[in-house]
């Protein structure tokens, strides 16, 4: 990536390309609706796991019990990068591989909760396709075309390299403020008409709402639910709320970790048996897609910005492997699910 304008920006860059050459662990991201770019740089391969109250950048799987990976800070250099160009969104032609496995894992997962095991499961599948473009210029990419999402790419040589552009905060706290979001429901964005959501939905998202409400209520001396508002990340709309809280000053924040991960809209309600559920019949191993990752202290103690690994993608070699899901309730349709994956996957298509 060539920016010769931008000194701070070329240094990082740089610093990205030789971490890469030397085979050594590196993140680099942008928060939503912002234009610094921030590198966090290891000088070693080593690979270090956090109990979140470590200084760094953490990228941490779905399964926590398989441990979270922290990114050291030997080096952070920041740049601004503002958006220069708005990509054209190429026009990408869906295969229809997969169809009929996912169909039959999506009718599964509704006797499931037709028995009364489950009332919401997030059922997933991943995609290959051939990669032609560099890690750094696919995140280039993202960040061009998603303003409004968290945009990375990690390396690390014992877990791979990853990027994606998610839409969904885990958690963000500050000063014992906490801040997240009950996010849930997908539709096609279509030109400019205001999504028109269902019941399937509606109640997708307050069972989210509710879950938290019920989760998090004994760690805060304060908690306020929105009410829930259509946001379009890419060409796709949700229905999301904004939580806000304020913790006891007991509260540990692993804990509020560990209690909102993984959230109803990654995983399903009750969690555990959604989980037990996911890794019995997806069919393959999730690791990273559905983690969450961010800065863990980096600039202040108590200071964290968490995002769940949503859109994204893992590349390897010439292959990059996309993950795509969607929440499964008793009003769901193998179709409509299969078609929503879909819709979905046209996000990371049309980068690469």
């Amino acid at each position: 990536m060539h920016y010769p304008e931008n000194k701070e920006l070329q240094h990082l860059f740089d610093n990205v390309e030789n971490q890469l050459k030397k085979n050594l662990p590196f993140a680099i991201y942008r928060k939503p609706q912002q234009e610094e770019l921030v590198g966090v740089f290891q000088a070693d391969n080593e690979l270090w796991s956090t109990d979140f109250k470590d200084k760094g950048f953490v990228f941490a799987p779905f399964d926590l019990s398989k441990g979270a990976v922290l990114i050291r800070p030997d080096e952070t250099v920041k740049a601004t990068h503002s958006f220069l160009k708005k990509l054209d969104r190429a026009e990408v032609a869906l295969s229809e591989e997969g169809k009929k496995g996912h169909m039959t894992l999506v009718e599964k997962g509704i006797q499931e909760i037709g028995k009364g095991n489950l009332k919401k499961v997030v059922l997933s599948r991943r995609m290959e396709v051939s990669l032609t473009k560099s890690p750094l210029a696919i995140f280039d990419d993202l960040l061009q075309q998603y303003p409004n999402a968290f945009c990375y790419l990690f390396h690390h040589p014992e877990v791979g390299t990853w990027c994606g552009a998610t839409p969904e905060t885990l958690v963000k706290i500050k000063g014992g403020e906490l801040w997240t979001m009950s996010l849930a429901a997908t539709l096609p964005y279509e030109g400019n008409e205001n999504p028109q959501w269902g019941s399937k939905e509606i109640e997708e998202q307050n069972m989210v709402s509710d879950y938290i409400r019920e989760k998090l209520h004994h760690s805060m001396e304060r908690l306020e639910i929105d009410e829930a508002k259509s946001i379009r990340a890419g060409n796709l709309w949700h229905l999301r709320s904004e939580v806000r809280g304020k913790m006891r000053p007991e509260t540990d924040i692993q804990k509020v970790i560990t209690t909102l991960h993984p959230t109803p809209a990654v995983c399903g309600i009750p969690t555990q048996d959604a989980m037990d559920f996911i890794m019995g019949n997806e069919n393959y191993e999730r690791t990273f897609y559905t983690g969450f990752l961010g800065e863990l202290n980096l600039f202040a103690q108590n200071d964290i910005s968490l995002f769940v690994n949503l859109r994204c993608m893992e590349l390897n070699g010439d292959k990059a492997t996309i993950f795509v899901g969607g929440g499964i309730t008793s009003a769901s349709n193998p179709l409509d699910e299969w078609i929503e994956t879909q819709n979905k996957s046209k996000t990371m298509l049309g980068i690469l």
